[in-house]
């Protein structure tokens, strides 16, 4: 019995080495694949940022030396050239592409279409390469996650594995670009996936690494930025770093809000979406001539910063214009991401509060340039609401373990007064808005992912408006169901009839002949359409305590089309969780 029980538990053993084994190798793959793909698109950029402007160099000292008309046309070119390659071919290229990729983790599987790499990549390549106000990561993130699902696609794997190398292909694609592999990782685990587990945490550490070493190999190994001297002063410097988490959390907020209302401003425009590319080029353009700070993703003016280079009055102004610039050119349908840009905004609020602390205070302080620092990260920590992202991003994108100290209690300080303000972070309000809740758990997602056209029943049995009572009592007698949709003469619903309706006058005999249908039924109905999901439709039904709902065309109210129940909807959702669990378990030996 002893030897037969250890043979089982090494029997076990050999296929969990044999799993570990497989996903050590993909998450290399991927990695590989990961690292070459980050800087291949740090390639893509220069070379179409030299197609624009003549010269790969940093883009704020490049534009300074050019004509007014060049700055002008060249992002609005630009605008309207990422708008028509993303309407045509890939509408998730557009925007910053972590909430497309959340949502594939969360409800399809971690399934991506293989076309984004090439569109994405082009897409943000252009944009950023032509003055676009965005940042690399989020390309990058959807890139190397698309290249994980394609590979998973390719190899047929199973659900949660597949999750695992979208996550790997996002921990490949920030590490590589940010030269950041222990944030990269952090970045795939916190927010991608939300999952700390040993079986998911090993294949990205790996990718991670992997996709470090390629790009330092291609692309150097050094810090991001150059930061200036930095000491902690004094412990009296802690309430300042403190007060800088709290406005830094507040300009986070300010920008998630901005920008959503501004990409709901576009929606709203009556005028072609490629022409919307062109119109946010054109707005750019032109803030640029007055402020070519805002333009690609800003790291000349965060260094400037950094070396207090910039007067005080222009860092109070590159707040407020950065936050319109990177609102305008992804609400109006430009691709890029908005991590550049929360440390841009991060490093001009540091240095300008950091340059009034100073002045104030100036024997017990650091330099403006340190609070420009942890600026960053807070900014950061606010907007995705991932302070230990936040915090080892930083640590490795500026390899200054001095600044650890602030730096924890700022972003930790942001975060908490970001969630304050605002529930959802940056990426998971984009989320949110599209009816997604990805911490609601993964069979809440389940039924959100089905929609109702796939459940409901299409065999309904109706009632004329005009039946008689004697008919009605008849009808309900031989049928199943205790609630009816009520159609006129045409066909089209006009109520519905429930148990509640006709219990009380069924049976009355003096009524038999003179009252139809359409007397006792209820006008008001409460209706789902093809188009909803199922989540929506258990909250229609648990709201109004109905037994059916009415399914109609979405483009026609009146068109009957089929009937769901909250039974139908309880067997789908019990049968999803089994399948889910069973797949879990599955892949698991």
């Amino acid at each position: 019995m002893d030897l037969r029980f250890l043979h089982k538990r090494l029997q076990l053993h050999r296929i969990r080495l044999g799993e570990q084994s497989i996903m050590v190798g993909l998450a290399v793959i991927v990695g590989i694949a990961g690292g070459f793909g980050a800087v291949a698109f740090r390639h893509l950029i220069n070379l179409f940022q030299r197609l624009a402007y003549g010269d790969h160099t940093e883009l704020l000292h490049l534009v300074q030396t050019l004509p007014w008309y060049a700055k002008f046309w060249v992002p609005a070119a630009g605008g309207i050239i990422v708008s028509t390659m993303v309407y045509f071919w890939a509408r998730e290229a557009k925007g910053h592409g972590v909430p497309e990729v959340m949502e594939a983790v969360a409800l399809k599987g971690g399934i991506i279409r293989k076309r984004l790499v090439l569109v994405k990549s082009l897409a943000s390549a252009i944009c950023i390469g032509t003055g676009g106000s965005v940042g690399r990561e989020g390309p990058i993130v959807q890139i190397g996650s698309a290249i994980g699902s394609t590979i998973g696609q390719l190899l047929k794997v199973s659900g949660d594995r597949m999750r695992t190398l979208v996550g790997c292909g996002a921990a490949a694609g920030i590490a590589a670009t940010f030269n950041a592999p222990i944030a990269g990782a952090m970045f795939s685990l916190e927010i991608i996936l939300g999952d700390f587990a040993v079986a998911t945490f090993s294949p990205i550490v790996i990718s991670s690494v992997v996709a470090t070493a390629i790009s330092r190999h291609f692309l150097g190994d050094f810090p991001a930025f150059i930061v200036p001297a930095y000491e902690l002063v004094s412990a009296w410097e802690f309430p300042f770093y403190v007060t800088l988490g709290i406005l830094c959390g507040a300009v986070g907020v300010v920008f998630t809000r901005v920008l959503y209302l501004i990409e709901d401003g576009f929606d709203r425009i009556p005028i072609p979406e490629i022409l919307k590319g062109l119109l946010g080029g054109l707005i750019l353009g032109v803030t640029a001539l007055v402020f070519p700070h805002i333009l690609g993703v800003g790291y000349g003016t965060i260094d400037m910063t950094l070396a207090q280079q910039i007067p005080i009055s222009i860092l109070l102004l590159l707040i407020l214009v950065k936050i319109m610039a990177t609102s305008v050119t992804i609400g109006s349908g430009g691709s890029g991401g908005i991590f550049a840009p929360s440390l841009f905004l991060g490093a001009v609020t540091g240095g300008f509060l950091g340059t009034i602390i100073h002045q104030q205070f100036p024997g017990i302080t650091a330099s403006p340039g340190a609070y420009a620092i942890v600026g960053m990260g807070a900014v950061v920590s606010a907007t995705t609401q991932g302070p230990i992202t936040a915090i080892l991003m930083l640590f490795e994108m500026t390899g200054e373990y001095r600044i650890i100290l602030p730096l924890m209690v700022a972003c930790i300080v942001s975060c908490l007064t970001g969630r304050r303000l605002l529930k959802e972070s940056i990426y998971t309000l984009k989320l949110v808005r599209r009816g997604v809740d990805i911490r609601a758990g993964k069979e809440v997602n389940i039924l959100k992912a089905l929609s109702v056209e796939e459940v409901m029943n299409r065999r309904v049995e109706t009632i004329p408006e005009g039946l008689s009572l004697g008919g009605l009592s008849e009808k309900i007698s031989k049928s199943k169901y205790n609630s009816f949709p009520i159609l006129d003469t045409n066909g089209r619903i006009t109520g519905i009839l429930s148990f509640i309706d006709y219990q009380s006058a069924l049976f009355d005999e003096d009524l038999k002949d003179l009252v139809v249908a359409k007397d006792i039924a209820s006008a008001d109905v409460v209706t789902v359409t093809t188009a909803d999901n199922l989540f929506q439709a258990l909250e229609i039904i648990t709201r109004g305590d109905f037994s059916i709902l009415p399914v109609v065309d979405p483009d026609d109210p009146g068109r009957l089309l089929g009937v769901l129940s909250r039974r139908d909807i309880i067997r789908t959702y019990n049968k999803a969780v089994m399948q889910h669990s069973l797949a879990s378990e599955a892949d698991s030996r």
